[in-house]
């Protein structure tokens, strides 16, 4: 089960005791919202997209979506989301509970400026009824990060 890795990643560091699991499903920015009690612009939705025949992930805010434009000036081609069946295969969580933390080898993680207006934000904990605080520079530090990226729009108020 994909929240046991990341809680196993997690622990490595000393917080696998913060996530939270929910008795509600948590696999949309509503849901989670709901669950966790804060606005949805604070979830942390992590979006997974093939590039050059690879998986990356976007970290955003769940208010953000990919803009196009912006998208292909960032990674030379265009949005491509991956499927369900391809998320699990290629990333190692299911679709609901995609996030940056015990991901598989090779997946490229971004972060999107869209989350740097929180002072904390929760990400998914790789099961659709879960999630963690936390402060940004946590987000840098656990997702293993490649990059800041700007390729999100309907955020900006």
């Amino acid at each position: 089960m994909a929240i046991e890795a990341v809680k196993e990643y997690f622990a490595q560091f000393g917080i696998a005791d913060r996530v939270q699991e929910f008795d509600v499903s948590s696999a949309t920015v509503e849901l989670a919202a709901q669950a966790l009690g804060c606005q949805p612009c604070r979830i942390a939705k992590t979006l997974s997209f093939l590039v050059d025949g690879r998986a990356i992930l976007i970290v955003a805010a769940g208010d953000a979506k990919i803009d196009n434009p912006k998208y292909k000036a960032q990674f030379g081609t265009k949005a491509k989301m991956l499927t369900p069946d391809e998320v699990v295969e290629l990333v190692g969580h299911a679709v609901g509970g995609v996030c940056p933390f015990g991901i598989k080898e090779g997946v490229t993680v971004y972060l999107d400026r869209s989350l740097k207006r929180f002072e904390t934000v929760f990400p998914a904990c790789g099961s659709s009824n879960s999630a963690i605080e936390l402060s940004i520079e946590e987000l840098e530090r656990y997702s293993g990060y490649t990059a800041w990226v700007d390729v999100c729009k309907g955020w900006e108020g």
